[in-house]
Formats: structure tokens, sequence, C-alpha cells
């Protein structure tokens, strides 16, 4: 069964002779994506998208935790997803119950969804209720974002987005230790020095540096934090994909019980659960929690439901389990790792329970910022371009045969920068050697 939906135009800027393609049909999102095996295909020819996933497998073997080192690298191939296995959909009915009765999940957010909160929080996977579960698509394969302005919203796009988050997360902990973590001045006051630049990389945080900032987490928190997105964000036949659910949150009171909004993005919230069930660490997991907001400036409360919603997922206590801890208030809040005890007054001792690791692991999910704009400035060139390669906006397939391929082969974000220095010459250029390797 299909549904009518608009996928194309919604939030692209479009130029005044350029085709919108409107009222496309939108897949049954209680069923795998029909368009998920043409993604997998066409993820799997590209060069930047098959290189960006070596990158990250790359990087998941510099993990020196053992544990953390095969647990990501499972996660990243053909893994079985831990927190679906044996779940049966009364055990999925009663989650749901729960996520709703303790304000983490809205039902009119999902009124758009197909299967409404129950098909947003369990997006269908393959071998659904076994022992072993499967992603319904390659891990390689799934974009970064949502139809059709989302950032890295290609097949592939994906890899991409964490390959540059991975480096960027790992350049930022580089800078906080020189910046911060040099006690090379008189009497071991700290410096800044100008030399020898790079030498603060430690994972013991030791040598130069005399501050610690753990390199497993901040190298496997950029690898993790998206994992959901093969399950949330599926391919439909016409080359646009699923809608995603958000929650985390009702989207009213939930600073806890004041105003505030922590609603997030599904694959956020699964990504976490995933990482829960599979018994990584409280202080991964928060690192993992806070690409979407640091939990500082009155944010904590933002984290917290988000680790909460995932701990309903995985069904385990957060409290128990050490990922929460509750205030005299009866407050959640986040537990204040690497201190002696961890007997840390949290009403009265400020942000203690922050790690230097969690806004590190949210600053580098900023690509967004021109990542996005870049995908919808691209957009309306590559209308403006397709007909000059046979290819027309307004036809159903435009997605799937012709601007899918060119981001997945080129991304948007080269596009764009090409763009700003060469016009539409440079990017017509750059849309040639994508038809000369034949993929459109």
């Amino acid at each position: 069964m299909k549904f009518w939906k608009a996928v194309v135009c919604a939030g692209v800027i479009l130029s005044s002779t350029t085709a919108c393609v409107t009222g496309a049909f939108a897949d049954d999102q209680t069923k795998p994506g029909a368009g998920n095996a043409a993604a997998i295909a066409l993820a799997k020819k590209s060069p930047i998208v098959q290189s960006a996933y070596q990158f990250l497998l790359s990087q998941a073997q510099r993990i020196e935790d053992a544990a953390l080192r095969k647990q990501t690298l499972d996660a990243l191939g053909d893994p079985c997803i831990h927190h679906r296995a044996h779940l049966t959909d009364a055990q999925k009915d009663a989650i749901v119950a729960t996520l709703t009765a303790q304000g983490l999940v809205n039902p009119a957010d999902a009124a758009s969804i197909v299967g409404g909160v129950k098909a947003g929080v369990f997006p269908p996977v393959t071998n659904d209720g076994s022992a072993c579960p499967k992603l319904p698509q390659a891990f390689y394969s799934a974009p970064g974002s949502t139809s059709v302005s989302g950032h890295h919203s290609y097949p592939g796009g994906l890899v991409v987005h964490e390959s540059n988050n991975d480096v960027a997360d790992i350049h930022l902990a580089e800078e906080y230790r020189q910046i911060y973590g040099h006690n090379g001045g008189k009497g071991g006051l700290p410096t800044i020095p100008r030399e020898e630049q790079g030498r603060f990389a430690n994972t013991e945080g030791n040598g130069d540096t005399d501050i610690f900032i753990d390199e497993d987490l901040i190298v496997a928190a950029p690898l993790w934090h998206d994992w959901g997105k093969p399950i949330v964000f599926q391919w439909n036949a016409n080359g646009s994909e699923f809608t995603e659910l958000n929650f985390g949150g009702f989207g009213a009171t939930d600073n806890n019980g004041l105003p505030g909004d922590s609603r997030t993005g599904g694959h956020h919230i699964i990504g976490i659960a995933e990482a829960m069930t599979r018994g990584l660490s409280p202080a991964f997991a928060i690192t993992q929690a806070s690409a979407h907001s640091a939990p500082t400036s009155g944010n904590e409360y933002k984290v917290a439901n988000w680790l909460r919603a995932a701990a309903i997922i995985a069904q385990i206590d957060p409290v128990a389990k050490g990922y929460l801890v509750l205030d005299n208030a009866g407050h959640f809040r986040l537990p204040a790792l690497r201190q002696l005890g961890n007997n840390v007054d949290l009403a009265n001792a400020g942000q203690t329970n922050v790690l230097a690791e969690y806004t590190l692991h949210n600053l580098s999910d900023a690509d967004f910022t021109y990542s996005g704009p870049a995908v919808i400035a691209v957009n309306t060139v590559l209308q403006e371009l397709a007909p000059q390669f046979g290819y027309n906006p307004a036809d159903p397939n435009y997605l799937l045969s012709f601007r899918n391929p060119v981001f997945s082969f080129l991304t948007a974000e080269r596009l764009m920068i090409i763009y700003s220095e060469k016009g539409t010459d440079g990017v017509r250029a750059e849309v040639q050697k994508v038809r000369d390797a034949g993929a459109i």
C-alpha cells in the first residue's frame, strides 16, 4: 500500500524557471524501503563513499579499548541489532506506552508516519524479532539526513558525514590539549607553545599535556552517533527517504516540568539504545548522546531525556547501569564521572558532571551548518543543469536517476565550494565526470 506525499520540493529553494516534483508516492514505512537495494548499488560505485567507509573502519581500528573497538567494528559492518533481538510486538507496544506515559514521545509527531509512533521508534528491519535482526540496508548506503534538503541526503551521505565529524573531533581534542594542557611554563604553569604543533594528541593525557581527554571517546563517538540512520532513513522506490520521528520529549515542558523541548531525531536515540544494549560505558553513552546538544547552558535535561528514552528502548534501568543519577529533587542528572567516590552534590557543585569530551563531540557534529545550505543551493543548480544531461526535474525518477548519483559521487559540499568560485560552469564540469564514470 502506498500513500500520497510531496517529497521533493519541501524546503528546497527553486529558480523561477525550474519545475518542481510534487505529489510523488512514498512507500509504506512499516515495510523495509523498496529503494534500499538501489541505494546500496549506487553507494558501492561511489569512490568517495567507499573510501569514507574504509576510513571509518580504519578509525575504529585505532580504538585502544578492546571491547569498544570490537563493538564499534561490528556495528559498522553487518551487525545483529542487539536492542531488537527477540523483541515481540507486545514488547514494542509496552515500550511505546512507557515512552508516551513518561512524556518522551508526542503521538501527534507521528501523524504523518504509517504505523504511528511504533513505526517511528521501531522502523522495519530484516529478520525482525529473531535472535539476529539485521540492518535494512548497508551502513554505507544510508543518507546523512532527511530528504531532500537535509545535509548529506544521498546514498552514502552517512559515511561521508561521519568521516568529517571524526576528523573534526580528533582535531578539536588536539586543540584543547594544546591550548589548555601544556604545562611548560615556569612552576608548571600552562602556556601556549608556538613550536612543535601536534605533539599533544596522546591517548593517556601524558607527555607534554597534563590534562586527560579520552581519545577512545573522541574517535568512537562520531562513529556511533548516527548508527541508527540506516534503520531510520530507508529509501523509497523513487529515491526519496522515510520520514523520521522526532522524540525524546513531548515538546512543551520537558525540562523537569519547566518549559523546554527535548525532541530530537529518532536515529539519535535508537543509536544510544544500541550502545546501551551492548553494554558500552556511561562515559561513552553520554558522549554519544551529547552530539545533538552539549549538556551545558541549561541543556542537561535534553541529554538526560535522550538517555532515559534510549534506556526504555534498551529495556534497562539507566540509574542502576550508571548512565544517570537522581538528584535530591528526584530529577535525572548526568553522573559525575572520574571523581573519587563519585559522591558529588550536583545541586551545589555546578556542572562537575560534564566532561570535555561531551562538548567536543557536540562541536564536531556541526558540519550541518554548511552542509545543509549546500544541499539546498546545489539542488537548484542541478535542476537547472539536468536538461543538459538528458534529465527532467519534473520526472518522478529525477532523484533516483540524476540528483542522488551526482551527490553520491561528488558531495554537495564540494559542489557548493566549486559553485562559489566557478559558478554553474564549474558544477557542469563536475557533473560531466559523473557521466564519464557511467553513473548517470
